[in-house]
């Protein structure tokens, strides 16, 4: 379940941070809710997450998942460009949870 939990997290970071970008700093109603909800139901997931999975290797995946995400996001939605430096350093990012979880004795499993 902590790995349930800690997705759940992700995507709700994702949703909050993008709608942030959504918001125009707090100016429009709606997108700042989404914001507040989103980062609420972040950091509740991530802290179930944090009764069973180090919170080193559950930071590291939550951010390293999050950035590449928002990234995709970010140029989904607002049409925002990435170059390829971009796409390298978030597929290092991801390759670096992968071995993390691949050969790390203290991801908890």
């Amino acid at each position: 379940m902590p790995y349930v939990y800690l997705a759940i997290s992700i995507v709700a970071e994702v949703i909050g941070t993008s709608a942030l970008k959504a918001s125009d700093g707090f100016t429009k109603l709606w997108p700042s809710v989404v914001v507040v909800i989103g980062y609420g139901v972040a950091f509740h997931f991530l802290a179930l997450t944090l009764k069973t999975i180090p919170i080193g290797v559950a930071y590291a995946i939550w951010a390293g998942a999050g950035i590449s995400l928002v990234a995709i996001v970010g140029w989904i939605l607002f049409g925002q460009k990435l170059d390829a430096a971009a796409i390298i350093g978030m597929g290092l990012i991801i390759t670096g949870v992968v071995v993390m979880q691949a050969f790390s004795k203290s991801t908890g499993h």
